[in-house]
């Protein structure tokens, strides 16, 4: 995959196995409907989250860098010495490389980010329980019948009760519409930290512009 596309399947859908979440033995546990509210309340619960983030892309190919969250709507992946970044203002998604100068953007309800991002996103109606044979390990696969273009994502979380709403996210899978998958491990995550706005504003690359969003 492309440089840009590896990032662009980031952003538009993000193999990730929930068995690699928990080394030791699992505890069977079938998943209930309960689960299902419970991770819709823990996205909501979430104020702010600053996170490391690791990616790996289907030939193996890893990035790390930097995720920060806000509520409702923003986020931004900063990479580790390099000049991508994918950002959202609230209301749209943007996919920026500085290195050939290119910006891409779409609305955040295209994308199955919009299960982390849009308020509106009811999971009840758009996630379904996925088996993960360990009661300490939640999965839920999120997707728009009606818009099969938008991807699908794989949430993963744990039960952690210090975290929002008792379930910590562990990380990702997405599926684009073309079949490309990456997934996305968060590691050293911490809530409610001070968050400015201007962590969401971005220099635009393309020649001919502002030089501040």
């Amino acid at each position: 995959m492309t440089r840009p596309m590896l990032s662009l399947a980031l952003a538009l859908a993000l193999p990730l196995g929930a068995a690699a979440v928990a080394p030791v033995p699992a505890q069977s546990q079938a998943p209930t409907q309960d689960d299902l509210a419970a991770v819709n309340r823990a996205i909501r619960s979430i104020t702010t989250l600053k996170a490391r983030f690791t990616q790996t892309d289907r030939n193996g190919q890893v990035q790390m860098g930097q995720m920060l969250l806000k509520q409702p709507g923003k986020i931004r992946f900063q990479y580790d010495g390099d000049g991508l970044l994918i950002i959202s203002d609230g209301k749209s998604l943007y996919f920026i490389d500085y290195d050939v100068r290119q910006q891409q953007r779409w609305p955040i309800r295209n994308s199955p980010l919009g299960a982390l991002l849009d308020p509106s996103r009811d999971l009840s109606r758009y996630g379904k329980l996925v088996e993960t044979g360990d009661a300490r390990v939640v999965s839920v696969d999120v997707r728009d019948a009606d818009h099969p273009e938008y991807g699908v994502i794989n949430l993963v979380f744990t039960r952690k009760a210090s975290a929002p709403g008792g379930l910590e996210l562990y990380g990702w899978v997405a599926k684009d519409a073309q079949g490309n998958r990456t997934s996305l491990r968060l590691t050293d995550l911490a809530y409610g930290v001070d968050i400015p706005d201007r962590s969401f504003t971005w220099r635009d690359p393309r020649p001919n512009t502002r030089p501040v969003r």
